[in-house]
């Protein structure tokens, strides 16, 4: 497994990656993407920033994209509503959104190097704060947080995710 800094040419296999994991989540109640989001227009602003990071592996049953597997947005971005699971959102923090791992690649740790990966960052930048967000229905990510040392914040909804709960999670290093 290899992560590095997504770039725009990555962009039709990320887009078929999240399109593929989007019907996973949905069958398994996890309604966190819509079917506008992510979008092209999200992931590129990403490139633009610097903050898109994939893993690649050499090999995944099922794979016609090439070798990238997993996806992630490592920012600075705190949404507002973060405020309402206790943060002070004037704390700086790298925050992880928007990650995915192909359904033909689970459970070869992509996830998990991923949030290491946002950890090296925050370490990379002197930040001591790491905070993410996920659905309440999403199991296994939540799972995975506590796995990492992440603790529960609190529960939340973004602005635009009507009727959709979001339990944060976060870390201190």
């Amino acid at each position: 497994m290899r992560i590095r800094e997504a770039t725009p040419a990555d962009l039709d296999p990320i887009m078929n990656l999240i399109g593929r994991a989007v019907p996973l989540m949905r069958a398994s109640g996890n309604y966190q993407w819509s079917d506008d989001y992510p979008n092209r227009e999200v992931f590129c602003r990403d490139f633009e920033l610097h903050q898109l990071w994939c893993a690649e592996v050499d090999a995944c049953a099922a794979k016609s994209d090439g070798c990238i597997a997993a996806v992630a947005a490592i920012t600075l971005d705190q949404s507002p509503e973060y405020a309402d699971a206790g943060w002070d959102l004037r704390e700086q923090a790298i925050v992880v959104h928007r990650l995915a791992v192909d359904p033909a690649c689970r459970g070869l740790g992509l996830a998990h190097a991923l949030m290491r990966h946002a950890e090296f960052i925050a370490r990379e930048r002197g930040i001591q704060l790491l905070r993410v967000d996920t659905n309440s229905e999403n199991k296994a990510m939540q799972q995975l947080f506590r796995k990492l040392g992440y603790t529960f914040a609190g529960k939340i909804s973004l602005a635009g995710r009507e009727g959709v709960r979001f339990h944060c999670y976060g870390k201190s290093l």
